[in-house]
C-alpha cells in the first residue's frame, strides 16, 4: 500500500474538511490538497523525468509546502530524503550524494547558502524553492494517477545525526510507516476531525512522521508562522484553534510549562503533547502534569524504529494513586502494540526483570536496514532484532526504564554508573536548572564522574551542597568527582544535550 493512499482516502471521504493552515490562515481543504499533490506528482514524473524509486531530497525549514511535497513524492512512487534544515551545506551535499538524490527542494531561507556547493551535487535534476515560479510550473500539470508501491519499497530515507561518524541513511518502508501510524492510534491517541497537529518541531524528523495519523483522520495540519517552536505563538494558536496536538522534545515541554506559569496561561487549548527524543526528568513531568493536567503521552523510539518502541500512556502518567507511579514516570512505558521489546545480554539472551542490558526491538516498524551499508546493517539487525544501543531495564509489569546510551555508560573503578541516575538526583537540588553527567578519562579509576551544572537565573548552587545531596541518595562511588558550572548546556536543535561536546571539552582541558 502506498502511503499516499491515506491522503487519497481522506480527500474522497472529506473533501471539504480543512487540511493545511499557515498559522491561522486556511490554505487548502483535503480535496484541494489531494489535487495539488497529484499535479505535483505529475510534474515530478513527467516534467522532471523521475521514475518510481528515485529519491527526492527536501532541505527545508518547516513550510506549508512540506506536507504536499512528501505526498507528491509518494504519489509518484518516489522516496523522500528529508534533511535536517540546520545542517551545513557541505553536510547536505554529502547526504544528497550518498542517497543518490535526483531532485532537491529547498526553502527560500536556505537557498543562498547552497550555491557554492551545487557543483558537488552531480545528478540533480532540479533545484526548486516552493515559493518560486518553477514550483508553480510543476503544479500546472494535469493530476497524475497514484503509483502502486509494494509494502517493502523505500518511502523515507532518514539520515542519522552522525555523532559517531558520517550519518547513515535509515531505510523506512511504506510498511514501517503504516505500522508506526497504527501504533499511534493504538498506543498514543485517537484522532478526530477537530484535532490540530502543529509542526513546532522539524518536519524532517519525528514531528513530520506524525503527519500520517492526522492525514488518515482528515484532521488539520498547522505550520506556525514562525516555522518552529515559539511558546507565545503556540499558546495563541491553542486558544484560537483549540485541540492542539504536537510532538515535542522534553526541553520544549519545559519551556512551555515555564511560559504558562509565568504568564498565567490557560492550558485548555491543548489536547495531546507527545514527548520524546531525550530523557524527561521526573521532576519536570510532575510539574507539567500539575500545571496542564493529563495531556501528555511519552514515546520512545529511534530512527531505526521511528516513534515506536515503547509508550507511556496518558492514563498511566495521570494515575497518581498507583503505588509505582513515580517509578513509571521515570520509565518510558511499555512495548507498543505492534513490536516486541527485550532487554538482553551481549549474546542477545533475555535478562530477568530488573537487570540492565541492551534494549532490543523487533516488529514491522523496524527499518529495512542502512542505505548501502550492509556491514552496519548486519551489526544493528541481529537474530531478527534491532539492537538499539540503549541500555535499560524492564520491570515485572513490562515498563522499560532507560539508563543511558551504551556509549554514555561510565565505568569507574570497574563499576557501572548510569549518568541519568545521577542527573535525576542533582536536578532535585535548589537552584539547578539543567545538568548533564559524563565520564572523564582518569589514570587511576579509568573514568571519573563529572557533572556540568547550569544554575537557575540568579542562583549560585554550591558544589558541597550538590555533593551532600548525592551522598544522601546514591552510592558514594556514583557521585561526581567534579562539578563544572556553565551558563547553559550545549544542545542540538531538537533540544538533546550534546554530551559528545561536553566530553570533547573535558578532553581539551586534559590536553592543556
Amino acid at each position: 500500500m502506498n502511503l499516499a493512499s491515506l491522503l487519497q482516502r481522506s480527500a474522497l471521504l472529506h473533501p471539504e474538511r480543512p487540511a493545511l493552515l499557515h498559522g491561522d490562515e486556511l490554505l487548502v481543504r483535503y480535496g484541494e490538497l489531494a489535487d495539488r499533490v497529484a499535479r505535483l506528482a505529475h510534474g515530478l514524473s513527467q516534467g522532471c523525468g523521475l521514475r518510481p524509486g528515485a529519491r527526492v531530497a527536501l532541505y527545508m525549514s518547516n513550510h506549508p509546502a512540506y506536507l504536499e511535497l512528501l505526498y507528491a513524492a509518494w504519489w509518484a512512487g518516489l522516496a523522500v530524503v528529508p534533511v535536517n534544515a540546520k545542517l551545513h551545506a557541505k553536510e547536505l551535499a554529502y547526504i544528497v550524494q550518498d542517497a543518490g538524490a535526483e531532485a532537491l527542494f529547498v526553502s527560500a531561507d536556505l537557498g543562498a547558502a547552497l550555491q557554492p556547493e551545487l557543483a558537488s551535487m552531480p545528478g540533480l535534476r532540479m533545484l526548486c524553492c516552493p515559493d518560486e515560479a518553477a514550483y508553480a510550473a510543476l503544479l500546472a500539470h494535469e493530476p497524475a494517477p497514484m503509483q502502486a508501491r509494494a509494502p517493502d519499497d523505500l518511502a523515507w530515507l532518514f539520515y542519522t545525526s552522525g555523532t559517531t561518524g558520517r550519518p547513515k541513511g535509515v531505510m523506512q518502508t511504506h510498511r514501517n510507516l503504516l505500522a508506526m501510524t497504527a501504533c499511534y492510534f493504538i498506543d498514543v491517541d485517537a484522532v478526530e476531525a477537530e484535532d490540530v497537529i502543529v509542526y513546532a518541531a522539524p518536519m524532517s524528523h519525528g514531528a513530520g512522521l506524525y503527519n500520517f495519523a492526522f492525514v488518515a483522520g482528515a484532521a488539520r495540519h498547522v505550520v506556525p508562522r514562525s516555522g518552529g517552536f515559539d511558546v507565545a505563538e503556540l499558546q495563541g494558536l491553542s486558544q484560537r484553534l483549540g485541540r492542539l496536538c504536537l510532538f515535542a522534545a522534553p526541553t520544549m515541554v519545559k519551556r512551555l510549562v515555564e511560559h504558562l506559569q509565568a504568564s498565567g496561561g490557560d492550558a485548555s487549548g491543548y489536547k495531546t503533547i507527545v514527548y520524546g527524543g531525550g530523557p524527561m526528568y521526573v521532576q519536570d513531568i510532575q510539574r507539567a502534569l500539575a500545571l496542564m493536567g493529563p495531556r501528555f503521552v511519552q514515546i520512545y523510539g529511534q530512527g531505526e524504529s521511528p516513534m515506536t518502541i515503547t509508550a507511556l500512556a496518558r492514563a498511566q502518567l495521570a494515575d497518581r494513586d498507583h503505588p509505582d507511579w513515580l517509578a513509571r514516570l521515570a520509565s518510558v512505558g511499555v512495548a507498543q502494540s505492534l513490536v516486541e521489546v527485550r532487554v538482553a545480554d551481549e549474546q542477545g539472551n533475555a535478562l530477568p526483570a530488573g537487570a540492565t542490558g541492551e534494549v532490543l526491538v523487533r516488529g514491522d516498524t523496524v527499518m529495512a536496514g542502512y542505505w548501502r551499508q550492509p556491514e552496519a546493517t548486519a551489526q544493528a539487525l541481529r537474530g531478527g532484532w534491532l539492537w538499539t544501543g540503549d541500555m535499560g531495564a524492564l520491570d515485572a509489569q513490562g515498563f522499560l526504564t532507560l539508563k543511558d546510551r551504551s556509549k554514555d555508560l561510565i565505568i569507574s573503578g570497574g563499576s557501572n554508573i548510569y549518568p541519568r541516575e545521577v542527573e535525576e538526583v542533582l536536578l532535585r537540588c535548589a537552584g539547578v536548572r539543567e545538568v548533564a553527567v559524563v565520564g572523564q578519562a582518569d589514570a587511576e579509576w579509568g573514568e571519573i564522574v563529572v557533572a556540568f551544572v547550569a544554575p537557575e537565573a540568579g542562583a549560585q548552587p554550591d558544589a558541597a551542597a550538590l555533593d551532600a545531596q548525592c551522598l544522601q541518595a546514591l552510592a558514594r562511588f556514583k557521585r561526581p568527582k567534579r562539578y563544572l558550572f556553565v551558563d547553559a548546556l550545549p544542545k542540538n536543535h531538537y533540544g538533546k544535550v550534546l554530551k559528545t561536546a561536553l566530553r570533547q571539552q573535558l578532553k581539551k582541558d586534559d590536553e592543556t
